[in-house]
């Protein structure tokens, strides 16, 4: 590495040390382990010692920053580069260059040798009106008019042309001084009002966006999710979008066009001179300036809105990936339609596929019978333990279809649970399910989906592509390379802070373990097949292309249960089985019966077995897995209970208590499904009885919550619910609660007392069990 790339290199390490909270060293060692190919979560995981113990989150912050200023870097070696092969490179241009932190900056500072189109200044110099300027300037006594008539000639008409040459040279050296550029952006940034107004005619067409109809709030204050809604309408050409600087300033000159005449030193109480150069400054301000940085704030507020978005999505999709699974049970998916019927699909306890149907209750044929007789049918055939209805149209019909069932049915009972089916649509005509059920309709994938993603939502959900799971804020207005490459790091720290069973594992879930991809895992599942399970984790090197390097990356986030070695189904890496057989030797004991032992593995110094190449941390990492091995790190599994009676926004009334489910979290709130087909709004200053900053502090998707109705906008279909405390108005929902309950994770069927089964419907079911 030479001089110049090493001060880079400690440069780079030292800013995002500052941003991360890091110390440099820190920073220089996940770079070395990144540029080797080293994922994040095998860094995080299994070289704390070299980073200094940097987490998953810190890591993604560094990745992401790193790519910033390595472009950086490159932008700026470029423009030098441009600069000094036009001979016009100083010492101090180049130090400035130098110390540019951001791209604005380097751009601003190369503005003035940027090639460039012929402009009106460079016309104006060509017709030798550049002396004119440098008069005025020098000489501010002077009557600009009358120097003016010195330069008319065949290509200059009049003076008033001369003029007008003149100022548009000026214009030009002032749109290229990158320190006025900086002070105007700064004081913008402070200042500059975001005005949004509706296009006349457009009211009734954009109502969605009526709250945005007369509307304005500093720049800087404006939140990520009112930008993107705003420049949503923008593109909907409903509402109109202008930043406005200084428009109530009643002055003659606006403070942003003093700050462009200061350049030249032009004051408004002068003669002649300082007029003209006061209207140019002006002039420069309207023409040039103003637009240029209106485009830049406006880059900068959707940048900063798509960030927050994108975090928003990210956080929400990590909840719903690591939500609790309700368990390894034989599961009945159900994906409610009316016309069309409801798909019917029993996966059993490892998510094979067994048996489908479909089934009419509703319109037009209205079989209810015969629908609980075969849904019935398929619980008795195949010991169904769990239900999974989606949450789309028809789904409360459909989850009452299963409620009024449920007791006719002889014990053991399953769990009958709503579930989201978003994106199940997505999977089912994917190429990946296509290839998983050839022979299957689509419409009975979705039903697979449903259920399996109650089984594991992890496990199914990373077959979708994860901006179709619709957790999002605004996901469908931001950068999609920048969405998709968040949204992939969030996956693959789901699925390795979890691990994945390598004997049972899709080629989905395992393309999406470190150091592997698409291509390797389908590798991985053809060797599976054609030479049957795997029994240590050594054998994934018999793998075609699966190399050492691979191996190593891969490896510790791999389990194989029950196989030749019992280390391998835990999160500890081969490279350290050494380490972890010297702890077991320590207490004379087998690993086997040593796993799980919390008490005999407290007792041990961690600080004894430490050596040259494992450190404390990894060393009390091995100790805390060998005492719980391959824990899960996801949550208890329970769910919400929907009140009886409340099936559609006309069923709310304001001060009603209901319990749901969370299904999003933004910046200005949390989404509730309560059970009526559209998600309520918790807003921000509602989620609790303090000043809450940021709703992810209080909730995230997933959580079960009670929430009381403040209004209801039938119009809008908008809900609006508190999680604040009672205020002794509210009521409960009448009818009682039904639906989903609360469960642990191996969701046992819930035991209800035992009901006989009545009238035809009764002898229907009883004689469908007695077929089966």
């Amino acid at each position: 590495m030479t001089d110049v790339a090493a001060e880079t290199a400690a440069l780079i390490a030292r800013t995002i040390a500052a941003d991360i909270a890091a110390q440099p060293r820190q920073v220089a060692a996940a770079v070395a382990l990144l540029d080797e190919g080293a994922t994040v979560p095998f860094i995080a995981r299994y070289r704390k010692e070299a980073t200094g113990g940097l987490d998953d989150t810190q890591l993604r912050q560094l990745e992401d920053r790193l790519g910033y200023l390595r472009e950086l870097e490159d932008r700026r070696a470029a423009v030098i580069e441009s600069i000094r092969s036009q001979d016009k490179l100083s010492d101090a241009l180049e130090a400035r260059l130098r110390a540019a932190t951001t791209k604005a900056e380097v751009e601003d500072l190369y503005l003035p040798y940027k090639p460039k189109r012929r402009t009106r200044g460079e016309i104006a110099r060509e017709n030798g009106l550049e002396p004119l300027l440098d008069a005025v300037l020098a000489d501010r006594s002077c009557v600009p008019a009358e120097l003016a008539a010195a330069y008319v000639n065949d290509k200059v008409a009049d003076a008033k042309a001369a003029l007008e040459g003149a100022r548009d040279i000026l214009m030009e050296r002032l749109a290229e001084n990158a320190d006025l550029l900086g002070r105007l952006r700064s004081y913008l940034r402070m200042h500059a009002v975001l005005r949004s107004k509706v296009w006349e005619g457009k009211e009734a067409a954009g109502a969605k966006f009526s709250d945005y109809f007369d509307h304005r709030e500093p720049w800087h204050k404006v939140a990520g999710h009112r930008a993107l809604a705003m420049m949503r309408g923008r593109n909907e050409e409903i509402l109109m979008l202008e930043l406005e600087v200084d428009a109530d300033d009643p002055a003659p000159y606006k403070p942003v066009e003093r700050m462009v005449a200061e350049v030249v030193g032009a004051r408004a109480d002068g003669g002649a001179a300082e007029a003209w150069l006061m209207d140019a400054a002006r002039w420069t301000w309207r023409v040039k300036l103003n637009t240029t940085l209106s485009v830049d704030l406006m880059g900068e507020l959707r940048q900063r809105a798509e960030a927050e978005a994108i975090e928003v999505f990210a956080r929400n999709l990590k909840d719903l990936l690591l939500a609790a699974p309700a368990g390894s049970k034989p599961t009945l998916g159900l994906d409610p339609g009316i016309r069309t019927g409801v798909k019917v699909a029993v996966v059993d306890g490892t998510g094979k596929l067994v048996d489908t149907a479909t089934v009419y209750p509703f319109q037009p044929r209205n079989d209810v019978r015969g629908a609980q007789a075969e849904i019935a049918r398929l619980i008795a055939k195949h010991g169904v333990a769990l239900i999974a209805i989606g949450n789309g149209t028809a789904s409360r019909e459909t989850e009452k279809l299963v409620a009024d069932l449920l007791p006719l049915l002889p014990e053991p009972r399953p769990l009958k649970l709503v579930v989201s089916e978003a994106g199940a649509s997505v999977y089912s005509a994917s190429a990946l399910a296509a290839a998983e059920f050839p022979d299957l309709d689509v419409s009975l994938r979705g039903a697979v989906s449903i259920a399996r993603r109650l089984q594991d939502p992890l496990a199914e959900l990373v077959k979708i592509e994860p901006k179709s799971i619709g957790v999002g804020q605004y996901q469908h207005d931001v950068d999609a390379y920048r969405l998709a490459k968040a949204l992939d790091a969030v996956v693959e720290d789901a699925v390795n802070a979890v691990g994945v069973d390598l004997n049972t594992a899709s080629a989905a879930l395992l393309a999406r373990v470190s150091g592997l991809g698409t291509s390797l895992a389908e590798a991985i599942v053809a060797h599976r097949n054609a030479q049957g399970a795997f029994r240590s984790r050594r054998q994934l090197l018999e793998v075609g292309r699966l190399g050492p390097k691979t191996f190593e990356q891969c490896a510790g986030f791999l389990r194989i249960r029950d196989g030749d070695e019992p280390l391998d189904a835990s999160s500890v890496h081969p490279e350290a089985y050494g380490v972890a057989q010297k702890i077991v030797k320590a207490c004379g004991r087998d690993v086997r019966s040593l796993m799980r032992d919390g008490a005999a593995l407290r007792q041990l110094d961690a600080r004894q077995f430490v050596d040259e190449r494992f450190g404390l941390p990894t060393v009390r990492d091995i100790i805390a897995e060998l005492e719980k091995p391959g824990r899960d790190p996801r949550p208890e599994f329970r769910t919400a209970s929907f009140a009886d009676g409340v099936n559609e926004l006309t069923d709310l009334k304001p001060g009603m208590v209901l319990e749901g489910t969370v299904t999003n979290v933004a910046a200005f709130g949390a989404f509730v499904d309560i059970g009526v087909h559209q998600d309520g709004l918790v807003h921000v200053s509602q989620l609790a009885d303090r000043f809450v900053k940021n709703p992810h502090d209080v909730v995230k998707a997933g959580d079960i919550v009670k929430v009381r109705v403040v209004d209801v906008d039938l119009a809008r279909k908008r809900i609006a619910l508190s999680m604040r405390k009672d205020d002794g108005s509210a009521r409960p929902a009448s009818g009682g609660e039904r639906g989903r309950t609360a469960g642990r994770r191996d969701a046992r069927p819930q035991k209800p007392p035992a009901a006989a089964p009545q009238g035809a419907l009764g002898a229907a079911l009883m004689e469908a069990l007695r077929k089966r």
